[in-house]
């Protein structure tokens, strides 16, 4: 409020008001957009740690003037000029802008004004500076010069209103105390008017008892809608007798306004329609609910809620539905059947982040590849690939995510990986699991039509995550079905297609919803399961299983830390050497990921913690029991000895009883005593092999790469051939073109002496794939069957060192097959020594780490002679006449 103590300085920045003036003890709070304000508020107020005065001056309507500040609204000027003549009374002053064709018209008495409240915003996309600005009206001046300092005003001005000691001498004054008076019942009769429609009054009530008058003149004219003239005359009386009879008068003027108002509005509410009725009668339904207790907290909520969703940034259009559905809900009592529906949706409006992001950090790529391979050892590939979209996203912000689809068996870290790619970005992560999903609404959402509907999973968890650019996994999406109510892969297309998810529509949200700034990834065992035109939507990569080395590195470096914390252990308790994670990653476990391993570690560590654990038991009981003594034994030891005397159980070893426990170092005893018998030796495919018709081959399963025999074995009969161990219809057509292929080669191959003799004449053939209970399926076994053909006939042994894989034709060409890297890591698991694989699929090996290749003899074959050629010790004897 204005105050008679407030020292004005000389000169004051201005700031000017169009067609609205600032009176002393008004508040008013303002939006400044144009640049000289802006700039003025900047120098004068922002930039300055003791907040000084500013002088708001009114400036005349006029087209050359631009915009200016309006109380409440957000307009704000900005002109430039040069030094301009002073002004005196209530005229006005004319000052050419620097054009020379726009004239401001100035108004020569001001308020000195103080800033109370002010905040900086940056409009978007523009990025123009605004700040809101609550100020305080002080005292009026008079402007004695107006001159430019950059882009604002700067006034030499005079104090107009009285000092304290001129007012003390006023307030004596007869003539004064009689206005005084006269005020103060008109606006006493004013409040009582208002008190009977507003409960704010009071705080009027008190400001008239305890504010001197002659601001209170001031303060109750500013809260009326009166003319700019007027606003001007009230501005330019500083004699406190003229000021006092303006403001009675217009007092006196908006107390008649209201009580006309009044008299109508008692005249209309006698022809009220039905529906003004009906709305009197909730308006008073609600305020006895209000008196009674039972509205408040439903208020309340709603309003909250609306508050909520103002402060939720969503989109225009989406805004105006959720307003919509807000009026209706107002409309409904939380009885109706629709309430709760109605507010669950407009809460999840509320709580989807439709702006909100993760915050967007340098990035650095140096921090980002030690992140990646300190969570993950190897997978140098998948690091690479992110990598790069760190660097992408380094020079382009706002460069799309990829969709990545992380393929290989179970235990690889393909869940894990996505985690740390999110870790690396910095970014939250949220994980989906497809699996067994069969509904299509479990991706798009229920309608709201239907009873318990609910959002789809990707937009749940958005609102768990509560940001719009997180990474989610979609994990396993090679197992989602389908039936009656939808395909959850197709729905997919939708998510994972950047064209079409910045406008995504779940059922249930019914509003589009951006989904371009989630970076996704998914993961898979196989890739057939998944629909051509989804895994056209998604960058593949595989990961397959790893070597030994691989895994003994992962072991000492992650699995055993990890398992020890699980089982709250340390090194001083249980040490697992190096040479016997070793022997348990070759003797115990034959998998492309470290699952088992970790399950076989973990059984090391259940067992030292049972030592641990009945060590520390032993010595609690040595511990907690009581020294034994008398009181005559006291009483003889009272010169100062000490005697301590303790009961140790029986059986019990002495000198160990206080000892802390000793570590429990794993050797091949305490493998064999915990782990059992050892799963596998290398000498499995010699066994196997020792007689012939057996052969070594290599399959690919969605658990890696697998070594499968085949075994052949003749009997009396009619010539049929049988197979068994669970084999799909192509696996079963490769046995049937192998035994064709061999009967037709057998002279060829020395297995007959003549084209003309029927191998299987009187004789059956039985071919066994083993594991019967595993399905079994796929063109590669075509080489291996041929080879335990051969071995059979021949009656040779097929070297157990060797393993081979291929598909083959008719004529004995050896096709391509896939999954070689699996198939190659698989036989060396095994301890195989030499693998046949067809020339075709020379390029795959570059896949295979290093190590591995140079610990296996590979053997590129065109042509089924040359598979048979290595498969036999010494070769495989031909004909020399025979043509291959």
């Amino acid at each position: 409020m204005a105050d008679a103590s407030v020292e004005l300085p000389g000169r004051l920045a201005i700031l000017p008001f169009r067609n609205k003036v600032l009176l002393p003890g008004a508040i008013v709070r303002i939006r400044c957009t144009n640049p000289s304000s802006v700039k003025l508020v900047e120098q004068e107020l922002w930039q300055r740690e003791e907040k000084g005065l500013i002088g708001v001056l009114p400036v005349h309507d006029s087209e050359a003037a631009g915009s200016l500040l309006s109380p409440g609204v957000g307009s704000d000027s900005g002109e430039g000029g040069s030094k301009a003549p002073s002004g005196s009374g209530g005229e006005s002053m004319k000052q050419d802008t620097k054009n020379g064709k726009e004239t401001i018209h100035w108004h020569s008495r001001g308020v000195a004004a103080r800033a109370l409240h002010l905040s900086r915003g940056v409009e978007k996309p523009s990025g123009r500076v605004t700040y809101i600005v609550v100020l305080e009206g002080l005292c009026r001046f008079s402007v004695q010069e107006l001159s430019a300092r950059g882009s604002y005003h700067v006034a030499r001005v005079s104090r107009l209103d009285m000092t304290k000691t001129e007012l003390e001498h006023a307030e004596q004054d007869p003539d004064l105390i009689a206005l005084s008076r006269q005020f103060k019942a008109t606006a006493m009769e004013l409040i009582s008017v208002l008190e009977q429609k507003q409960k704010t009054v009071g705080r009027t009530k008190v400001l008239l008892e305890t504010v001197p008058v002659y601001r209170l003149a001031d303060i109750f004219v500013a809260s009326f809608e009166i003319s700019f003239e007027e606003q001007l005359s009230m501005l330019d009386s500083v004699d406190l007798k003229v000021r006092l009879s303006k403001a009675t008068e217009l007092v006196d003027r908006h107390l008649q306004s209201i009580l006309v108002a009044e008299k109508i509005t008692q005249k209309v509410e006698g022809q009220l329609s039905k529906s003004q009725k009906e709305y009197l009668l909730r308006q008073q339904m609600r305020a006895i609910k209000e008196e009674l207790g039972d509205n408040d907290d439903d208020e309340d909520d709603v309003a909250a809620l609306e508050r909520k969703m103002q402060n939720a940034g969503m989109p225009a259009n989406i805004w105006k539905h959720a307003q919509r559905e807000l009026r209706r809900l107002r409309k409904m009592q939380p009885q109706q059947p629709g309430y709760s529906s109605s507010r669950s949706y407009l809460e999840l409006l509320a709580d989807l982040p439709w702006q909100k992001v993760s915050e967007e950090r340098e990035l650095d790529l140096r921090a980002a590849k030690e992140s990646l391979d300190r969570d993950h050892y190897g997978l140098t590939k998948v690091k690479q690939r992110i990598i790069e979209y760190l660097a992408v996203r380094k020079l382009k912000p706002d460069a799309r995510g990829p969709v990545l689809c992380f393929v290989g068996p179970p235990g690889v870290g393909k869940t894990s990986l996505a985690s740390s790619i999110a870790k690396a970005l910095h970014r939250k992560f949220i994980r989906i699991s497809l699996g067994g999903v069969k509904d299509e609404a479990d991706i798009r959402g229920h309608r709201r039509t239907y009873i318990g509907s609910m959002p789809g999973r990707l937009i749940d968890g958005l609102k768990r995550v509560s940001v719009s650019n997180p990474v989610m996994l979609l994990d396993e999406i090679d197992k989602t079905g389908s039936d009656v109510r939808g395909d959850p892969a197709s729905a997919l297309l939708e998510v994972l297609d950047p064209e079409q998810n910045k406008t995504f529509n779940d059922h249930y949200l019914n509003v589009p919803f951006d989904l371009s700034k989630v970076i996704f990834v998914a993961t898979a065992n196989r890739m057939q399961p998944i629909p051509p035109p989804l895994l056209d939507r998604m960058e593949v990569i595989e990961l397959p299983g790893y070597t030994p080395e691989e895994k003994l590195k992962i072991a000492m470096k992650h699995l055993i830390p990890r398992v020890l914390e699980q089982h709250g252990l340390s090194s001083t308790y249980l040490q697992i050497p190096e040479a016997m994670v070793k022997l348990i990653i070759e003797r115990y476990t034959r998998e492309a990921g470290v699952r088992n391993l970790e399950r076989n570690l973990a059984a090391l560590a259940r067992a030292a913690a049972v030592k641990v654990a009945e060590q520390d038991s032993a010595l609690r009981l040595g511990k907690e029991i009581q020294p034994i003594t008398t009181t005559l034994l006291d009483s003889r030891l009272a010169d100062g000895g000490e005697v301590e005397m303790e009961v140790i159980p029986m059986g019990q070893d002495i000198s160990n009883t206080y000892e802390n426990p000793s570590p429990m170092i794993v050797d091949e005893a305490t493998l064999e005593k915990v782990l059992g018998p050892p799963t596998f030796d290398d000498r499995e495919a010699a066994d196997r092999v020792a007689s012939p018709g057996v052969s070594v081959g290599l399959v690919w399963t969605s658990f890696g790469g697998e070594v499968q025999f085949v075994e052949a074995t003749a009997m009396v009969g009619k010539g049929d051939l049988h197979l068994t161990g669970q084999l799909g219809d192509v696996i079963k057509e490769s046995a049937q073109l192998a035994l064709t292929w061999v009967r037709a080669r057998a002279a060829d191959l020395n297995l007959s002496p003549t084209s003309d003799i029927n191998l299987l004449e009187s004789r059956d053939i039985h071919i066994h794939f083993p594991a019967g209970a595993v399905p079994k399926d796929g063109p590669s076994a075509g080489v291996t069957l041929v080879t335990s053909l051969v071995s059979l006939f021949s009656h040779r042994k097929v070297r157990a060192d060797t393993a081979m894989t291929g598909e083959m034709t008719l004529r004995g060409l050896v096709l391509p097959v896939g999954g070689v890297k699996d198939k190659v890591l698989a036989a060396h698991r095994y301890g195989i020594k030499r693998v046949i694989l067809p020339e075709r699929n020379l390029k795959d090996l570059a896949e295979v780490p290093a190590p591995i290749l140079s610990g296996l003899e590979i053997l590129l074959v065109k042509r089924i002679e040359e598979v048979l050629d290595h498969a036999f010790e010494g070769g495989c004897p031909l004909r020399p006449q025979s043509k291959l």
